[in-house]
């Protein structure tokens, strides 16, 4: 009871035949990969398994007009792709939204399980082959009729360069007639201004008087809804699907550090990699892209007229392409293109021997580095984005009571430090004023030798 009766389905092509069920289960698997195609589905598992499956000959799967329904052994499995379901009627297994799989060598089951998890919005998982005959038709025509939206375009093209423009000279006219251009801020958000402890200049740190500015304009930018981007905006478009990426590029990781060797990326002209969500890198990259545009714009007006808003936007423009294509000192030498493409194509960044030294006289990182440079170790480079502004618009939180509870946290964490930095220094205080050692030479006499009364004090 091995075997299953697999139907794959996209917008043009239904394959169906009789394989082992563990192929069902890696086919759920590389739907992580978001495969609009059986050619992507195919690809996708490369992923699981280490030689190139085709689907159509290793497989023998037949095409067909129509799902095949009749099961077969363990039962009977349909992955939907222009319907996005998943229906699994199988003693062999039940998939699952999320769940591991184990990479398979061509001879046997490794022991490295590779994690996947699938949208839970996008993906529908049935065990009834009535309910498929249901939902097939009305969420392929859904699906149709709703095209995916490419936010890059607008996120990173002239529509960011001509909103930063058109902010930047509006601050300076309404500016210009007062000393201190920090005194006339944007139009807030309708919301309060948050504090940034995080964020203080330095002692000695002399700020542009357009700083809070350029936050303003940063943070109009994130939360402004567009309909260029369907009436959303620019942070819940990035924030959508942050988490799946990321738990991709984990799971890649560990797939790497166990095999040790890269996982396949996805394909520059696939569904996924065209439409990609945005993951960790990027969200960091791109805060530094849009304050560097910023503050770079209002050294740049000083040598325009207002009135040169085609000029400005265009030295914005070339500021920008500059910008993502020159190594970058915040993300230690890594060109941002080069960081945006290796995450959108899903590919962890790993590390060089050396670059793993931080230190050459720590015996840890020396050995880290010789056992990278040997091959036997992979390591991987991350950013967290710790430098950012504290603020909840530049945060990873998709709401604003998440981020409040997370706010919260951190004062009383740091309430609860503070509490005990003040009881160390009693006790310091303390043991200055009465020595350890005196103490030892101290005589101490028992109470019961008192018959009628304790000592005096």
């Amino acid at each position: 009871m091995s075997s299953i009766k697999l139907n794959l389905v996209d917008s043009k092509n239904t394959l169906s035949g009789t394989i082992h069920a563990s192929i069902g289960d890696f086919c759920v698997a590389a739907l992580a990969a978001e495969p609009e195609t059986l050619n992507e589905l195919e690809a996708a598992l490369t992923r699981f398994q280490k030689d190139p499956i085709d689907i159509r000959s290793r497989l023998a799967l037949q095409p067909g007009l129509m799902v095949d329904l009749e099961p077969y052994d363990a039962g009977l499995m349909i992955v939907d792709l222009a319907a996005r379901i998943v229906v699994c009627d199988s003693t062999y297994s039940q998939p699952e939204p999320s769940g591991m799989v184990t990479y398979h060598d061509n001879s046997c089951t490794s022991e490295c399980p590779i994690g996947y998890q699938l949208d839970p919005d996008e993906w529908l998982f049935l065990d009834s082959i009535d309910d498929f005959r249901r939902q097939h038709n009305l969420r392929s025509q859904i699906r149709a009729l709703s095209p995916p939206l490419d936010a890059r375009p607008v996120l990173y093209g002239r529509p960011l360069v001509e909103f930063i423009a058109g902010q930047i000279i509006n601050v300076i006219q309404q500016t210009a007639s007062t000393e201190d251009p920090a005194n006339q801020p944007l139009a807030p958000l309708n919301e309060p201004e948050q504090k940034e402890d995080r964020n203080q200049p330095e002692k000695g740190e002399v700020l542009s008087p357009f700083s809070s500015c350029s936050s303003n304009i940063h943070k109009n930018w994130l939360m402004t809804p567009r309909e260029d981007l369907r009436n959303e905006a620019p942070r819940e478009i990035m924030l959508a699907k942050q988490g799946l990426i990321e738990f991709d590029l984990e799971s890649r990781c560990l797939q790497w550090s166990v095999m040790l060797e890269g996982p396949p990326c996805l394909e520059r002209d696939s569904y996924a990699y065209r439409f990609a969500g945005f993951g960790h890198h990027e969200w960091v990259v791109y805060y530094y892209l849009v304050r560097f545009l910023i503050t770079q714009g209002f050294e740049v007006i000083k040598e325009l007229d207002l009135s040169q808003k085609d000029l400005f936007i265009s030295k914005l423009e070339e500021l920008k392409l500059q910008w993502l294509a020159e190594p970058n000192e915040e993300f230690s030498g890594h060109v941002p293109f080069i960081v945006l493409d290796n995450e959108r194509k899903r590919l962890p960044e790993a590390m060089g021997g050396r670059t793993m030294v931080v230190d050459e006289d720590c015996p840890i990182c020396k050995m880290l580095g010789d056992e990278a440079e040997a091959g036997l170790g992979v390591y991987f480079w991350h950013l967290d984005g710790c430098n950012m502004e504290q603020d909840f618009a530049f945060s990873t939180h998709l709401t604003k009571e998440e981020w409040e509870t997370e706010q919260l946290m951190y004062e009383n964490i740091a309430k609860e430090c503070e509490k005990k930095m003040a009881q160390r220094e009693r006790q310091e205080l303390l043991e200055d004023e009465f020595p350890f050692d005196s103490l030892q030479t101290m005589e101490f006499v028992p109470w019961r030798q008192f018959e009628d009364e304790p000592p005096e004090a």
